[in-house]
């Protein structure tokens, strides 16, 4: 069989069969044209078959690549951390637009890195700290940030209790993407959620919990003037508002993503 034969054979989309192809075989697209006609070695195509019916089984192509884009960069993932998500993209853009220069930001659960690694790299004026409760985010997190020489410090631990504490007072922005699905949600057993981390994606109660712990926490952490901002989901905007606003913030709004979906919501500390 031929490579050309392979991706007309293949029983996935032609796009998702050719980056399979590309990532087994190691031929750019370009390759795959001009020697779509050569001979599929036999080991490659054990490889494929066994990638293909990954993908096939419903796994997400970011797994089996080893990685997904985000912000313009290339991240290293895997099952330990969540998939970065282009809604993400905004959080990141409404956090560097409230952190001074040379400021101070700390992103909680931070998964991947991808967040922080970002931020570290767009204003490399600022101190960035990330933290996870997961070793195994904190791995490809570090790995990321090494990869693309951002420079992150690391912590490990649940929300603010991390084993390298911070002084209080000390943070422009605070930052994170927590947990927000309900339990009970069936979106959970769904799609690319089915192999994603669970406790990455759910807090197993009202998918607020997560929240009204960083809202809780944050105040001791912040700077006077300093902001918090959470992604959440887009059914959460009015409840993600009230907790920060009960929490002491000033300022509080819910910024939409693209499809006009609320989707971050933001407060400042003023006190």
């Amino acid at each position: 069989m031929t490579l050309e034969q392979w991706l007309r054979q293949s029983a996935l989309p032609k796009n998702e069969a050719r980056m399979l192809l590309q990532y087994i075989s190691g031929y750019s697209r370009v390759q795959l044209i001009t020697q779509g006609d050569a001979e599929m070695p036999s080991e490659m195509a054990a490889k494929l078959a066994v990638v293909a019916q990954r993908r096939l089984n419903g796994e997400p192509m970011a797994y089996i690549l080893g990685e997904r884009e985000f912000y313009g960069r290339m991240f290293a993932v895997n099952r330990n951390v969540l998939i970065p998500r282009p809604e993400t993209e905004h959080l990141v853009e409404a956090a560097m637009a409230r952190l001074p220069q040379g400021g101070r930001v700390w992103d909680l659960g931070t998964g991947s890195g991808a967040i922080a690694a970002t931020i570290a790299l767009e204003r490399p004026d600022a101190q960035v700290r990330a933290s996870d409760i997961s070793s195994g985010a904190l791995v490809i997190a570090k790995m990321n940030a090494q990869n693309l020489n951002a420079s992150v410090e690391f912590a490990s631990g649940p929300w603010f209790d991390v084993d390298r504490p911070s002084e209080p007072y000390n943070y422009d922005v605070i930052v994170s993407n927590p947990p927000y699905i309900e339990a009970d949600d069936e979106h959970l057993l769904q799609g690319d959620l089915r192999f994603e981390p669970q406790r990455a994606l759910t807090d197993f109660s009202d998918g607020l919990s997560g929240i009204r712990e960083l809202a809780a926490g944050a105040p001791k952490y912040l700077k006077s003037g300093g902001w918090l901002l959470l992604e959440h989901g887009c059914n959460q905007g009015e409840a993600a508002r009230r907790i920060l606003t009960a929490n002491g913030f000033a300022q509080v709004e819910t910024l939409p993503d693209l499809a006009g979906l609320d989707r971050i919501t933001l407060g400042q500390r003023l006190a």
